[in-house]
């Protein structure tokens, strides 16, 4: 009998360690403005000079009409508080900017205050505040992006009662009633996000479906039961006969007739 020589175990696998991928860091130091910037839109010129004489803003900390103006040489901008020897310098727009900085405060309340400022409802200046233009102008694209979103991402099913009520035809093909929400969820982001939340929406798409199959009638008089021609609600004058059965669907009083048209549609499905 041939005994089987074994084979010496082969050399061990060796163990390959993980790789540890290191997070990346970017060390940032947010910059913090020291000084106020100040801006005239439009028509601002090379240089524009900031009317100083006669200048009169409600002061609510004494509850009256005061005159302010800017001395460099006082720490208050109130001309009844400033000294004999109080020297008026000039407030220059130069080609529509006005850097205000940090070491004059005075300087800074008399823009903060002035009835020109478009914070104040004038309508010559305002103040430059990138930050909070940029917060602003992310929120809408981002509300943008989301009411995009919802037109690509939404079933057809859920986008149909919102198309009947900007009034696109349900009958269109899928493509272009993604097409005409989308100009709309476009122009009107907000409102577009908000209809599919929006009960009058829905009675809205319910009273149009219940018109097309007949079973009600819309005249410019009143809405009416197609079968019996029983009245519904009466429409006044010079107003949509849809849009009046769908408030009063809405109520109290209208609650059964928009359950009972809610049935009728669905016994059709």
């Amino acid at each position: 009998m041939i005994e089987e020589t074994k084979r010496p175990p082969g050399r061990p696998k060796k163990t390959v360690p993980p790789t540890i991928t290191k997070k990346k860091t970017v060390r940032r130091k947010e910059v913090v403005l020291q000084h106020a910037e100040f801006e005239i839109p439009k028509n601002a010129g090379i240089v524009f000079m900031l009317p100083q004489k006669g200048v009169t803003v409600y002061d609510p900390e004494k509850d009256t009409v005061r005159e302010m103006r800017y001395c460099p040489n006082e720490p208050s901008i109130w001309s009844d508080e400033q000294g004999e020897k109080a020297r008026k310098e000039s407030v220059a727009f130069r080609e529509g900017k006005l850097f205000v900085p940090k070491d004059k405060p005075n300087l800074r309340k008399f823009m903060d205050l002035h009835p020109m400022n478009m914070a104040n409802g004038g309508q010559l200046f305002r103040q430059v505040d990138k930050k909070r233009d940029a917060e602003v102008e992310l929120k809408q694209e981002f509300l943008l992006n989301d009411a995009v979103a919802m037109v690509r991402d939404k079933a057809i099913e859920d986008l149909l009662p919102v198309a009947i009520f900007f009034g696109f035809s349900v009958n269109a093909p899928t493509s272009e009633i993604r097409f005409n929400l989308l100009n709309v969820a476009k122009k009107k982001p907000q409102e577009f996000i908000e209809s599919f939340d929006n009960p009058q929406v829905q009675a809205r798409s319910v009273v149009k479906q219940a018109s097309d199959y007949q079973f009600i009638s819309l005249k410019d008089n009143g809405a009416y039961w197609f079968d019996s021609n029983q009245l519904i609600v009466s429409v006044p004058v010079g107003q949509d006969p849809a849009d009046v059965l769908t408030r009063f669907c809405l109520t109290e009083r209208g609650s059964s007739v928009l359950s009972n048209l809610e049935d009728k549609l669905q016994e059709l499905a």
